[in-house]
């Protein structure tokens, strides 16, 4: 078993929430692979930047501005890039929020309708409007960027561990559904990475000593750290792999 199992050449991926943080940090890495990557978020100047890098590296790109709930921008988005390259073999659902730090008492109807529009239905739209394609191509890899809030508790995060722990539900019953059809399914779930997402969690003192404390190796992870499992979930080395969750987390989840 060679190191081309790792390699991605030919193939196209689709990576939302891509213009930042772990995204990009995803998405630049598919490319290295050596994946054309479709790369899109709600903030152009972001993606247009990751398309960018993309293609130094020598692979093509196509960025969009997208916001994942809503279905026709989704259905786009979908239609463009087989249009553009002809195929489609893996989806990284990544794009996630988490608007709000604070007691359930006080997290507004908005926001929680907000965090589980982007977190779940975003994944599912995508989800759904790509399994067609990847079933008549006979096969394909899906990759939901959940997080290990999904698995465990996190204080004042109410509303964000409950989006993520119904995208590992829904990683599990995507995978059930569409084993038949050589689509795998698994969900990477990232412990505390230092991006945007995390920022008003890891800027206070308190806040961080917190953080840190339920960290193992005792450091956040940067984004780098989360994309080569990415690229192993999309990559014929994981051609066995559906239904997982893996967990990339400095030994978070091991407590």
């Amino acid at each position: 078993m060679g190191a081309g199992i790792f390699e991605l050449e030919g193939k196209v991926a689709m990576v939302s929430g891509a213009g930042r943080g772990i995204g990009k940090a995803i998405a630049l890495a598919l490319a290295g692979a050596g994946a054309d990557v479709v790369v899109f978020s709600r903030t152009p100047e972001q993606f247009r930047r990751t398309a960018e890098e993309i293609e130094a590296l020598g692979r093509r790109s196509l960025g969009m501005r997208v916001d994942v709930s809503v279905a026709s921008d989704v259905e786009a988005v979908v239609r463009k890039t087989v249009e553009t390259f002809g195929r489609l073999d893996i989806l990284v659902n990544n794009a996630g929020l988490n608007p709000s730090y604070a007691r359930m008492e006080r997290v507004s109807e908005e926001e929680y309708d907000q965090i589980m529009a982007v977190n779940v239905k975003g994944a599912f739209l995508c989800s759904q409007r790509v399994i067609p394609i990847m079933k008549e191509r006979g096969g394909g890899c899906i990759i939901n960027v959940a997080s290990v809030a999904g698995l465990k508790g996190l204080f004042k995060c109410s509303a964000y561990t409950a989006s993520k722990g119904a995208l590992v539900q829904l990683t599990r019953t995507m995978a059930l559904e569409l084993a038949p059809f050589n689509i795998r399914v698994n969900a990477l779930c990232p412990g505390f990475v230092r991006t945007d997402l995390t920022e008003g969690l890891l800027s206070s003192e308190r806040g961080r000593e917190r953080v840190l404390s339920l960290i193992p190796m005792g450091r956040t992870g940067e984004p780098e750290e989360i994309a080569p499992a990415a690229v192993f979930l999309a990559s014929d080395a994981a051609s066995y792999v559906t239904g997982a969750v893996l967990c990339v987390d400095g030994g978070w989840s091991a407590w």
